[in-house]
């Protein structure tokens, strides 16, 4: 498990009420290795503590996204622009969203999505810098949303086939679509790069008030041989 560096989402403590200095030194003091989603306009904030910065998000709107054409030339636009300042401030992943259905079939919005993603993988290469297609529950959180499912993520990035295009495998959100975590992680792992965790039911702290056996499950990550960040997304329910 050392090898394994933990980060912390930067939402979650803001909607906490914590102020951004108070939080990035209290994540520094507490020895985690890096901040998640964190804002760009709070880079220099973040590194300036001497932690890295394990994502942040690389494209505007979760409901409308990859998966719809017409959306591809903006979504291109933002992620170029992100990747300019991920590259300086050394961020590792940019989160990108397939959008909603809205009507259009797994098929159709795998194929678009793909697509869509095949555009940047060129300059995501060359900043060094990795797209991770974000899986989400469509059935608590995100209602419609087409990534909600582990395969159908893994296949739109094995149709991109870039080493710079991935899987942002949240464990909470897919412990609500399909369980069987551990098998998944397993089966998918080559595809993944970046994970988020929170404790279901209610997103709060991973305790035993929690279905989610982490111990097991973060094992089962490092046992891949995983060597990037596992970031907590979930909102404390204590002081934060």
């Amino acid at each position: 498990m050392g090898a394994i560096v933990q980060s912390v989402a930067w939402w979650c403590y803001m909607a906490a009420k914590l102020s951004p200095p108070a939080f990035v030194r209290a994540a520094a003091e507490a020895g985690y290795g890096a901040i998640d989603l964190v804002p760009p306009e709070h880079y220099a904030l973040v590194k300036k503590h001497g932690l890295a910065i394990s994502s942040t998000v690389g494209h505007d709107s979760i409901v409308k996204g990859l998966n719809r054409r017409d959306q591809h030339d903006r979504i291109e636009r933002e992620l170029r622009r992100n990747l300019a300042g991920a590259e300086k401030f050394g961020v590792a992943n940019l989160v990108c969203f397939s959008g909603n259905c809205a009507g259009l079939d797994d098929a159709a919005g795998m194929a678009v999505c793909a697509e869509g993603l095949a555009r940047v993988a060129p300059a995501a290469e060359a900043a060094g810098v990795t797209l991770v297609l974000e899986v989400l529950n469509s059935k608590v959180d995100h209602a419609d949303y087409q990534a909600d499912h582990t395969a159908w993520a893994a296949e739109v990035v094995n149709r991109v086939n870039s080493p710079r295009v991935k899987v942002l495998y949240d464990i909470y959100h897919m412990q609500i679509m399909e369980g069987d975590l551990i098998r998944t992680i397993q089966k998918y792992h080559a595809v993944i790069a970046h994970y988020h965790t929170a404790g279901n039911p209610g997103r709060h702290d991973l305790n035993g008030e929690q279905e989610i056996n982490y111990p097991a499950v973060l094992r089962a990550i490092a046992a891949t041989g995983y060597r990037g960040y596992i970031a907590h997304e979930f909102v404390p329910k204590g002081e934060p």
